[in-house]
């Protein structure tokens, strides 16, 4: 069974060809989303492989990354789109609040 998968809009499609598979990501936009907040960027993507190496559950394709500040290296992944979307909207809180100064 193949784990890549392409997007049709904001729906991710199994595709069984490698050659197809190639080819879409050569031209594909795959950022779900990008945010700056102060000098730390929070990237959320979608990923094309399946990232859930279990047996179960539903494939994981997307991707939020933090890169910079507190929270330098953090992720979180997700099996939708609209989760992608929500995730990365947490985490851009997450990462506004770790630049706070602590008290």
């Amino acid at each position: 069974m193949s784990d890549k998968y392409i997007l049709d809009g904001q729906t991710p499609v199994l595709c069984d060809d490698l050659l197809t598979w190639a080819k879409w990501f050569e031209t594909a936009k795959c950022h779900v989303a990008k945010t700056t907040v102060g000098d730390v960027e929070v990237s959320t993507v979608f990923l094309g492989v399946n990232y859930n190496f279990r047996e179960s559950g539903p494939p994981i394709l997307f991707e939020t990354m933090v890169f910079g500040g507190r929270l330098n290296q953090e992720q979180d992944h997700y099996a939708t789109w609209q989760e992608a979307k929500q995730g990365h909207q947490a985490m851009v809180e997450r990462a506004t609040h770790a630049q706070e100064p602590q008290p």
